[in-house]
């Protein structure tokens, strides 16, 4: 029987159908880290009936968008037309991903593309700072690879090789979500949908063991710093923990590092936090980048802060303004269709059902500081620390980094 997900979520003048395929880049295989990143992008490069150019020209024919993107644990593929077109386009969902080419030719150009990313990839002091992180604090879990890969595996990978994967990608759980009712007939293909419930097992690591520290060499004026570590799925009742700590630390002017960094101090170039939904143990980490000059004076005021989060509980003021921040940036969520249905369809891949915005601003006005204070205590007590910039700067901070944590 087919099932699929409709969002009835107001009329509309357009429609868009979201795919939601179970497993992305944490399903590579050793040595062919990026082979999905490859096989995603061959997929929306023709199917049946359709070659390269004359599905892109079909497509813009209605004005008409064709999306992809791989994850650590999943593989988006949307469409999204106007609704006098839709019923035209919806169909080539099934083909992309029942029936596609996968030329040759194509698989060639694709696999150049990677290398070329990941290249540009590396002249980011950012994006090489925020690998050695990712590395240290997952080791050989597919959360510490990049999802497009590695440039020595790229370059291995053979058009066999994402054949084969192709096999696996067919038997992965697939799901639908959309909202235009009419993708409920009978006649718009075969795509499957499951509902799982899956154990939320936690990414097991020695923090004994485990170097905790990196840093890159980048040889300029800029100093990038990023702490943090590994904390919990999306399916943990600690993720709305985790919301109302990021809107503290980060959410608009009222934030406590852009209080302290940059309104008392102004000394950096940029900061926040990153804490990405994931179905495993999601990081949650602070990044800041100053200059090597006031880099050693960041990291002690960004050490000062970590520890006050480990030791003493927000203020009823703080976690007040923190939890409306949270539930202002749901509201600002809410406004694009396109994102609520990425979302919703991400969840229920995950087995987590939808809740309603007062069900869901009831949990959030539930959590204390003292919560908080568990919780940073929990999974900060230990961070990991990932620096580039300076290596006389980098090993100075590494030298007060032990001594804190």
């Amino acid at each position: 029987m087919l099932k699929r997900y409709f969002l009835n979520n107001k009329k509309r003048n357009f429609s868009i159908a979201s795919i939601w395929i179970k497993g992305g880049s944490d399903m590579d295989s050793y040595s062919k880290k990026g082979v999905n990143k490859i096989l995603c992008s061959l997929l929306t490069r023709g199917c049946e009936g359709f070659n390269n150019f004359t599905l892109s020209e079909y497509i813009e024919s209605y004005g008409a968008e064709l999306n992809q993107e791989v994850f650590e644990d999943g593989i988006s593929i949307s469409i999204k037309s106007l609704n006098e077109h839709f019923s035209k386009l919806f169909p080539l969902l099934d083909l992309i991903i029942n029936k596609p080419i996968l030329s040759e030719t194509e698989f060639k150009k694709a696999k150049k593309s990677s290398i070329d990313y990941i290249k540009k990839d590396k002249e980011n002091p950012f994006n090489i700072c925020f690998e050695k992180w990712r590395k240290i604090v997952y080791s050989n879990h597919p959360y510490a690879s990049n999802t497009i890969g590695n440039a020595n595996d790229v370059s291995k990978i053979t058009y066999e090789d994402v054949l084969l994967e192709f096999k696996n990608f067919k038997n992965r759980e697939k799901y639908l979500i959309s909202n235009n009712p009419e993708i409920n007939g009978e006649n718009f293909g075969t795509l499957e949908k499951k509902i799982i419930k899956e154990k939320s097992g936690h990414l097991e690591h020695n923090l004994i063991a485990m170097k905790r520290f990196d840093y890159f060499n980048n040889d300029s004026n800029q100093t990038i710093i990023m702490i943090g570590n590994q904390t919990c799925s999306r399916r943990s009742s600690e993720y709305l923990l985790l919301k109302v700590l990021e809107s503290y630390l980060s959410y608009g002017m009222s934030a406590a590092l852009f209080k302290l960094f940059r309104e008392k101090h102004g000394i950096t170039y940029d900061l926040g936090v990153y804490y990405p939904i994931r179905s495993g143990n999601a990081p949650f980490l602070i990044y800041l980048s100053v200059s090597n000059k006031q880099a050693l004076f960041a990291f002690e005021l960004l050490s000062t802060l970590w520890k006050n989060l480990l030791f003493n509980q927000l203020t009823d003021a703080e976690i007040f303004l923190a939890k409306e921040k949270l539930k202002g940036s749901f509201l600002l969520g809410n406004q694009s269709l396109d994102e609520i249905l990425q979302r919703k369809i991400q969840l229920i891949s995950y087995g987590i059902p939808p809740i309603s915005e007062i069900h869901l601003n009831s949990k959030i006005e539930e959590i204390s500081s003292l919560d908080i204070l568990k919780l940073t205590n929990k999974f900060f007590s230990k961070p990991f620390l990932s620096i580039s910039g300076n290596e006389k700067v980098c090993l100075e901070i590494f030298n007060r980094w032990k001594k804190n944590f």
